[in-house]
């Protein structure tokens, strides 16, 4: 896995984390992955995972490769997965795909790579296992990207995606769709 590094930087993102007594990347780690899920107000401040107590895929790994960037941290990425999300691997989704015949959606999921090993920090319950066979694609972006660039990246993936299927949606009922799945995430 990793070393336990030290949180040194004196960066504003790292000294909020320090403030609760986080010093190190295992505590750092473990506080993210603790935090409920949920959206943040905004997606690029990622000062708000730590002081909105809550974050989704994207802002708490983003938070998590920026503070790893910050403190030169080596061999952290942040990937930006497609996976077939479905209710085998994504239970909390709750029954949207099968009230529509729907076997998967494209789901664009954010996660780290450190040293070459994948690592979701999601929620406790998060295991990559449940979806790692399950993986259309990978992409390592920056922090940065996970808010205008990834939203567009899963848009456009999705109207690909729809042009190869026998689906009768529209992408706007298809995404309306995902965006159920995500509230029920939430819940």
């Amino acid at each position: 896995m990793t070393k336990n590094w030290y949180l040194n930087s004196n960066d504003d993102l790292t000294k909020i984390a320090r403030n609760y007594g986080l010093n190190n990347w295992n505590e750092l780690t473990e506080f993210i992955q603790g935090l409920p899920y949920g959206r943040n107000k905004n997606r690029t401040d990622f000062k708000l995972v730590l002081i909105e107590k809550k974050g989704t895929c994207s802002s708490k790994h983003s938070t998590l490769k920026e503070i790893a960037n910050r403190n030169n941290f080596p061999d952290v990425k942040l990937i930006l997965g497609m996976y077939k999300m479905n209710n085998s691997n994504t239970p909390k989704i709750g029954n949207e795909l099968s009230k529509y015949a729907i076997e998967y959606l494209p789901e664009a999921h954010c996660y780290l790579k450190i040293n070459n090993v994948r690592i979701d920090l999601t929620t406790k319950r998060s295991n990559f296992k449940k979806i790692e066979s399950d993986i259309i694609e990978e992409l390592e972006i920056q922090p940065n990207q996970v808010a205008e660039f990834k939203i567009d990246y899963h848009k456009n993936f999705i109207r690909n995606w729809l042009t190869k299927t026998d689906l009768n949606f529209t992408f706007d009922q298809i995404w309306h769709i995902r965006e159920q799945c995500i509230r029920n995430l939430a819940e």
